[in-house]
């Protein structure tokens, strides 16, 4: 069994498909129900003792500057990669972070806190069982629970991937590894989970970490958002 020593937040993107919310507030501090997303899931770490946590910015990063004073144990890395390249370049500039570690993009609920919990058998990824068309990642395993391929365009099923990941210490210095092996031959235009699940899938032991599809809602559009909080009805046209 593993400890997870420290948690990993992805917020440097623009979140253009939220505009206008997001022209003046980065997503991952958009209000849900009266609540910022990236709030929900620092309090759902915290409730799990993650205390340690790097929030990674990028787009309109002042504004993220109170959760350092905020929450203690909290550091911002700012990634001045963010408007130039994809989300590669966040682990890039987190690397040094990579330990025991739950990686999580900053523009998701967190409805049930229990799928964060701090002990973990496996690395690999949240995901929830589906038998139905979905177009996000669908993971496939073997029959001893391990991740053996991915469908990126979708599949009807499998598993589907949500961007909640657990590392053990030696899988993370893998991954480092081979994000900065990646990033300075200049891939830049690649997923960070690209490097475990495609390019160098044959160096992880990834399994899938099952969770039920009410336990995560990520947030991808205006229309979304109002469907769980009805303030923002007057957005969707």
């Amino acid at each position: 069994m593993t400890k997870i020593n420290n948690a990993i937040i992805m917020a440097a993107g623009m979140g253009t498909r939220m505009r206008p919310l997001t022209n003046e507030t980065p997503k991952p501090l958009v209000k849900v129900n009266g609540i910022r997303m990236i709030e929900s899931i620092i309090q759902a770490l915290h409730q799990e003792n993650i205390t340690d946590i790097t929030v990674v910015t990028g787009y309109l990063a002042d504004k993220f500057e109170f959760l350092s004073k905020k929450y203690e144990n909290l550091k911002l890395i700012h990634n001045p990669y963010f408007n130039q390249y994809n989300n590669i370049s966040s682990l890039y500039v987190a690397r040094k972070e990579l330990k025991n570690t739950i990686i999580l993009d900053g523009d998701q609920l967190i409805y049930n806190p229990d799928i964060l919990s701090s002990n973990f058998e496996k690395s690999g990824y949240a995901g929830s069982s589906i038998n139905k068309w979905s177009n996000e990642w669908i993971m496939h395993t073997n029959e001893e629970g391990k991740v053996i391929s991915c469908d990126r365009d979708g599949g009807d099923n499998g598993w589907r991937l949500y961007s909640v990941s657990k590392w053990n210490a030696a899988d993370s210095s893998l991954l480092g590894k081979f994000v900065e092996k990646e990033f300075e031959n200049k891939n830049y235009d690649i997923y960070w989970d690209d490097i475990p699940m495609f390019l160098y899938a044959d160096k992880f032991n990834l399994s899938v970490h099952k969770i039920s599809e009410s336990d995560i809602v990520e947030i991808d559009s205006i229309k979304e958002l109002a469907n769980i909080d009805s303030s923002y009805e007057k957005y969707v046209k």
